[in-house]
């Protein structure tokens, strides 16, 4: 794996941890963390690859807007092929009774690793999750996405990806 994206998931990683030690001396159930795993890049037989990623959400940041509620999210997610992705983003949040629809917009960093090549170290993914809750501040979920690079490269074959995830609020 290159040596940038070590140093960048490092950085993230004392960042948002440093943040969650502080943010706990504040209010209890503020920090909500995302484990997910599934297949990336699905629609493509010749790099389909498996994935597990992480993502958090300090849910003292949520706002009410005109969108609706609406949160910072960081994670990353790596696959069976080494490429891996680091982003940051937002995402919304709607609640039908125990019904959640989660959709986000997160820019990012790929590296190719030994998996596919989506032309160019921007990406940009765009996700939508349904998941259910569950006791104890947890929710269960599916979710799908699409990786693009928005035609910054000179090649923009994107990635569809479908993940299951387990939400669990610290």
């Amino acid at each position: 794996m290159n040596l940038r994206i070590i140093k960048i998931l490092l950085i993230i990683f004392f960042i948002n941890f440093s943040s969650i030690a502080e943010e706990s001396k504040v209010s209890d159930n503020n920090t909500k963390f995302n484990i997910y795993t599934g297949m990336f890049d699905f629609s493509d037989d010749g790099k389909r690859s498996t994935l597990i990623g992480f993502q958090h959400q300090n849910v003292d940041l949520n706002r009410d807007t005109f969108l609706g509620n609406l949160s910072p999210i960081t994670g990353a997610m790596f696959t069976a092929d080494n490429a891996a992705y680091v982003y940051t983003g937002v995402q919304a949040h709607y609640s039908l009774g125990i019904l959640n629809i989660i959709p986000s917009f997160t820019p990012g960093l790929y590296e190719q690793g030994d998996g596919k090549d989506l032309g160019h170290m921007l990406e940009f993914k765009s996700e939508v999750q349904l998941s259910l809750d569950l006791p104890k501040d947890s929710q269960f979920g599916f979710s799908y996405n699409h990786l693009s690079n928005a035609s910054l490269g000179d090649q923009n074959p994107g990635a569809n990806s479908y993940m299951f995830n387990f939400l669990k609020k610290f």
